[in-house]
C-alpha cells in the first residue's frame, strides 16, 4: 500500500538554504510516518516570485547545490520536488542562460527520469504570462523545447516510473499552470492519460490566494481526475511572496482528489502541514468536510496572515495608525491589533476645525475597545502657520527683481490638512514609537485617486487597498461578530456617512461626505479593472442604452436611476471618474505603497498600467453624441 505525504510547506523566496532546512526536516518527518512517497511543492528550493534574482548565476548555482542535498536525502523515500533547472550550454531567448521551471524525482539518492524527456527532469509546459506571473521573462517551456527538437510537446510529455517495495507506478508530473489548461492549445493531463497508464497524478504549484480560486480549482482539478479515472495530488506552498508592488499571500489547501473528482482530503490554510494518504484508500475515502463560509471569512485569514508576514520579514514590531473615525482606519487598526497585539498598536487622532466631536469620540471609542495606545495631536496650528508662511512669504525672480504671492485655495488646503497628518504627525510619531505607519486606502479611492500625494497615500503597507469600500465594512462586521466576538469597531462608525472631514463641504454632522456613490462606484470601477475584459466608457454606454448598466456591474438595481435623472447625469459621472482613473490616479498608484492582494486583479504589478492619459473611442463619441447631441 503506497504512503503518499503532501509537504505543503512554508517557502521563503530568494533563501533556497531556509527552504532545503524546511524541506529535509519534513523529509525525515515522512519517513517516521513510514511514507513512500513525499510530494513538494513547484520551485520550493528558490521560491517563485523572485524579480530579475533568476538573472543572477550564482544564485542559480546556488539553488542546483541545495537542490543535490534534496536528491542526497532521498534514501528509503521517493520526494518530488520543484527547483529551478539549467541547462549551462544553452541559451534563453533573451541570451541568457537556460532555465526550465522543472519537477525533480529521486529515488536512492538518484534522479528518476521521465521517459521521453531530453533532462532527468519534467520542464513546466504551459507557462502564464498574465496578471503577476511573468514565467516567459525567465523560463523555457517544454514547448519551445519541443519545437526546438524538431518534435512536439506530446511525444516528450512522459510520467516517472517508479519501483517502491517491488511494484511499478507511473506517475504524470504536473506543474502548477500545466493543470489550468483551459484556454491553452495543448492540455498536458489528457496528452499523459491518453498515452500511459498514470496511477496518479501529481501537481506541484505555487499558486498564490486569489478569493474564489479555491472552489474554482476543485471544480477543474476535480473534473479532470474524474475524467482520468485517476487520483490527483494538488501541492501548494504557504507564505508570502512578492514582486515589488503587490504582495501575495499562498494560502496553501493542498488537496487529495479521488479518480471520481471528490474532494477527499484538504490542508489546511496557511499552516505548514504534512499530510499522508494512502493510495489504495482514496477511493473508498468520505468527502472531505468544506463548511460553507462568506467570502468575507476567506479574505480576513488571508489578510491576518499576510499583514503578520509581511511584518515579520521586514522586522516590524510596533505599528501607528492615523485614525479618523472613519471606517477604514478603524478596521485597519482593528486588524493590527489582532495581528500585534494591542500593545504594539499607537492609534493618533490628528483633528482640525473640520472635524466633528462625533468622529473625535468614535476614534478614541475605537482605542478603547481594542485596548491599544492612544494620541491626540491637533493639526490647525501647524495648517494655519503653513498657509500663512506660504501665503505671505514672496515668490521672488532673482533674475528680474519682480516679487509676487502664492495664494492657498480651499482645495489646496484640504492637501496641506492630508500632507501634514502624514508627512509630519505621523511620520514622526512612527519613528519615536519604533515603527511605521500604515496606508488605509481602500479599493475604490486607489482606483481614481481619491488620496493625497505625500499624505493620506503614504505608509509601509496598503492592506485594504484590494477591498472595495462594501467589503472593508463586510469585514468590520466579521472582526465585531466572529473574530473579536464583541463590538470593537463601533457601530457609529459602520453607521457614520463616509467622510474625508477636510472642509466644511464634509460635515459628516450634516450627512455629508465623499463625492464617490460607493453602493454603484465600487461597481462601476470594479468593472474598469476585474473584469478579465476589461470595461471601458464605450462598454457602459452600450449597457446604459440597453438599460442593463446594473446587470452587467452586479451592483444593486435602481441605482442608475437614482443617482442619475438623465443620459447627461450619468456621462458626466462616468467621464469624471474615467479621467480620474485613467490619469492622475495612475501617477498616484505607482508611487502607493505595497498592495496585499486578495481579488482578481490588484494594482501594482498585477495591473500594469502606461501613464498615457484617458482615452475614448471612436464608437463612445459617436453614441455620446447620439444621446446628448455634444
Amino acid at each position: 500500500m503506497l504512503k503518499i505525504a503532501m509537504a505543503q510547506m512554508k517557502v521563503s523566496p530568494g533563501h533556497p538554504d531556509v527552504n532545503t532546512e524546511t524541506m529535509l526536516r519534513m523529509i525525515a518527518d515522512a519517513k517516521a510516518q513510514k511514507a513512500d512517497v513525499i510530494v513538494f511543492p513547484e520551485m520550493c528550493i528558490p521560491g517563485y516570485l523572485l524579480g530579475d534574482a533568476w538573472e543572477q548565476t550564482a544564485f542559480l548555482r546556488d539553488c542546483e547545490s541545495y537542490g543535490k542535498d534534496v536528491i542526497a536525502a532521498a534514501q528509503g523515500i521517493v520526494v518530488l520536488f520543484g527547483n529551478i533547472a539549467i541547462d549551462w550550454e544553452k541559451k534563453n531567448n533573451d541570451g541568457r542562460v537556460r532555465k526550465y521551471n522543472a519537477l525533480f524525482c529521486a529515488q536512492d539518492g538518484k534522479l528518476v527520469s521521465p521517459e521521453s524527456m531530453p533532462y532527468p527532469f519534467i520542464i513546466k509546459t504551459l507557462l502564464p504570462n498574465y496578471r503577476e506571473f511573468d514565467d516567459t521573462r525567465h523560463f523555457f517551456s517544454l514547448q519551445k523545447l519541443a519545437r526546438e527538437l524538431g518534435t512536439t510537446a506530446e511525444r516528450l510529455l512522459s510520467p516517472l516510473t517508479l519501483d517502491i517495495g517491488g511494484q511499478r507506478y507511473r506517475v504524470g508530473g504536473l506543474l502548477c499552470e500545466d493543470g489550468w489548461s483551459d484556454d491553452y492549445s495543448l492540455t498536458p493531463l489528457d496528452v499523459l492519460n491518453r498515452h500511459h497508464d498514470i496511477d496518479f497524478f501529481v501537481n506541484i504549484s505555487a499558486s498564490p490566494y486569489t478569493l474564489g480560486k479555491n472552489d474554482k480549482r476543485n471544480r477543474v482539478f476535480g473534473a479532470q481526475a474524474k475524467a482520468a479515472h485517476t487520483p490527483l495530488f494538488y501541492v501548494n506552498n504557504i507564505g508570502l511572496q512578492n514582486n515589488g508592488k503587490t504582495i501575495y499571500t499562498f494560502d496553501g489547501s493542498s488537496t487529495v482528489y479521488s479518480a471520481t473528482g471528490r474532494v477527499v482530503k484538504v490542508c489546511p490554510a496557511y499552516e505548514e502541514t504534512l499530510a499522508v494518504t494512502n493510495l489504495d484508500r482514496i477511493d473508498s475515502m468520505s468527502e472531505a468536510p468544506q463548511p460553507p463560509e462568506p467570502p468575507i471569512a476567506d479574505i480576513y485569514r488571508a489578510l491576518h496572515y499576510g499583514i503578520g508576514e509581511f511584518l515579520a520579514d521586514i522586522h516590524m514590531k510596533k505599528v501607528v495608525i492615523g485614525i479618523s473615525g472613519g471606517i477604514d482606519s478603524a478596521v485597519a487598526a482593528a486588524l493590527y491589533a489582532n495581528v500585534l497585539g494591542p500593545e504594539n498598536l499607537l492609534l493618533v487622532n490628528m483633528p482640525s476645525v473640520f472635524n466633528s466631536e462625533t468622529t473625535k469620540g468614535l476614534s478614541a471609542q475605537l482605542a478603547k475597545n481594542l485596548g491599544c495606545h492612544y494620541l491626540i495631536v491637533p493639526i490647525q496650528e501647524a495648517v494655519d502657520l503653513t498657509k500663512q508662511q506660504l501665503e505671505s512669504l514672496p515668490v521672488k525672480n532673482l533674475a528680474d527683481g519682480t516679487e509676487w504671492h502664492l495664494s492657498i485655495s480651499s482645495f489646496v488646503l484640504e492637501n496641506i490638512q492630508a500632507r501634514d497628518r502624514s508627512a509630519r504627525v505621523l511620520a514622526g510619531t512612527a519613528a519615536a514609537f519604533g515603527g511605521g505607519f500604515t496606508c488605509n486606502a481602500n479599493k475604490a479611492e486607489t482606483t481614481v485617486g481619491y488620496s493625497t500625494l505625500y499624505g493620506d497615500q503614504s505608509g509601509f503597507l496598503a492592506a485594504l487597498a484590494d477591498l472595495w469600500k462594501y467589503q472593508v465594512y463586510d469585514l468590520a462586521r466579521y472582526l465585531n461578530d466572529t473574530v473579536y466576538g464583541r463590538e470593537v469597531v463601533p457601530q457609529g462608525i459602520i453607521d457614520l456617512v463616509p467622510s474625508a472631514e477636510l472642509s466644511s463641504a464634509q460635515n459628516v454632522d450634516e450627512g455629508k461626505g465623499d463625492p464617490i456613490k460607493y453602493p454603484y462606484h465600487d461597481y462601476l470601477f470594479r468593472s474598469f479593472v476585474e473584469r478579465w475584459q476589461k470595461a471601458t466608457p464605450e462598454d457602459l454606454l452600450a449597457w446604459y442604452q440597453e438599460g442593463t448598466v446594473e446587470q452587467n456591474l452586479g451592483c444593486q438595481e435602481g441605482l442608475v436611476a437614482k443617482y442619475f435623472p438623465t443620459p447627461k447625469d450619468f456621462i458626466a459621472d462616468l467621464e469624471r471618474w474615467w479621467n480620474l482613473f485613467s490619469g492622475m490616479a495612475i501617477a498616484k498608484r505607482i508611487q502607493a505603497p505595497p498592495i496585499l492582494a486578495v481579488s482578481r486583479r490588484a494594482y501594482g504589478f498585477d495591473h500594469r498600467e502606461a501613464q498615457d492619459g484617458p482615452y475614448y473611442t471612436r464608437r463612445y463619441r459617436e453614441m455620446k453624441k447620439e444621446m446628448i447631441g455634444e
